[in-house]
């Protein structure tokens, strides 16, 4: 039976970051996944499902939570900066390194929605990940914000950002925002009824804060992964989207996946952003399963 415990590592600031490690049954060294959340996500947030079926196939597991969310250190919480994730990262490949039990020599990551801009990132500036899985992943900042934002909104989001940003330099906490509402009428981020249901079945009663700082929304429009799309070959790349996108339109991740270069492969699922985790976790999951075990392979033998 595979076995999960509790680690943590420090960041290149000193912060502690919490995971959970899996290991399976067979002898090591074995290879390993290295997973995280998406935006305002942690790893309580349907994640056990995915790492215990890769634990289960035979591979070290190791999910960790972005500094200021879940079980890590950092202030103000729940506060979104997409290169500071990537930097911590990082350093969880650098600990799953360290770990016997773990060969070295074939670590995959494996990310969704914003973090699966970041394993797009990571495929192709970290040569330790000698694989890669991308879910649901944003491109785009700017791009996905013009499609959710009417223009006529636009001027008004950024004199609340001004507000906010004056605000903390006179010393004020930051402000916060919700990250999943419910219906179009929210103020929340996310309103459809697939991130709803996300967040009514999957996550875990008190597991979420669900809010994230206001200047989080600001920093997830300035990342643009899709510009290292191209970067990541000779990495191998998937990319599992889903069709009914509207957090993050399917059109985007289409165009993105077009200018990758091989070997890569796109699995198209017909559901909406957060279907992958619950609705389609099968074959969203069987899907990864297959590209670690594909290009993973077996670990070294002592």
């Amino acid at each position: 039976m595979t076995e999960r415990t509790d680690v943590e590592f420090l960041t290149d600031d000193g912060l502690t970051l919490r995971a959970w490690l899996y290991l399976p049954q067979q002898p090591g060294p074995r290879p390993a996944i290295t997973m995280a959340h998406g935006f305002g996500g942690t790893r309580e947030m349907g994640l056990d499902r995915y790492a215990r079926k890769f634990a289960d196939a035979g591979f070290v597991v190791m999910v960790h939570d972005h500094r200021s969310f879940g079980a890590s250190d950092g202030v103000p919480r729940n506060d979104v900066e997409p290169w500071r994730q990537i930097a911590d990262w990082r350093r969880a490949i650098t600990y799953l390194e360290t770990r016997p039990e773990v060969d070295a020599g074939r670590i995959g990551v494996w990310g969704t929605s914003f973090a699966g801009g970041h394993s797009i990132v990571l495929g192709a500036t970290d040569v330790r990940i000698k694989c890669a899985v991308a879910q649901v992943p944003t491109i785009s900042g700017f791009e996905q914000w013009q499609r959710k934002v009417a223009p006529e909104r636009v001027e008004g989001f950024e004199l609340t950002a001004l507000e906010d940003e004056r605000a903390r330099a006179a010393g004020a906490e930051p402000r916060y925002v919700d990250t999943i509402g419910d219906g179009p009428g929210s103020a929340a981020l996310f309103t459809s009824p697939d991130a709803v249901r996300f967040h009514r079945d999957v996550v875990p009663p008190g597991e979420m804060n669900n809010t994230v700082t206001l200047r989080s929304n600001r920093a997830s429009r300035l990342y643009e992964p899709g510009v290292w799309i191209g970067r990541v070959s000779p990495t191998p790349l998937m990319m599992i989207v889903e069709t009914a996108e509207t957090v993050i339109p399917a059109d985007i991740q289409l165009a993105a996946y077009e200018r990758a270069l091989q070997p890569k492969e796109l699995v198209l699922l017909p559901g909406g952003h957060f279907d992958a985790y619950d609705v389609q976790f099968d074959e969203s999951s069987d899907a990864a399963l297959m590209w670690f075990s594909t290009h993973l392979g077996h670990a070294a033998t002592p």
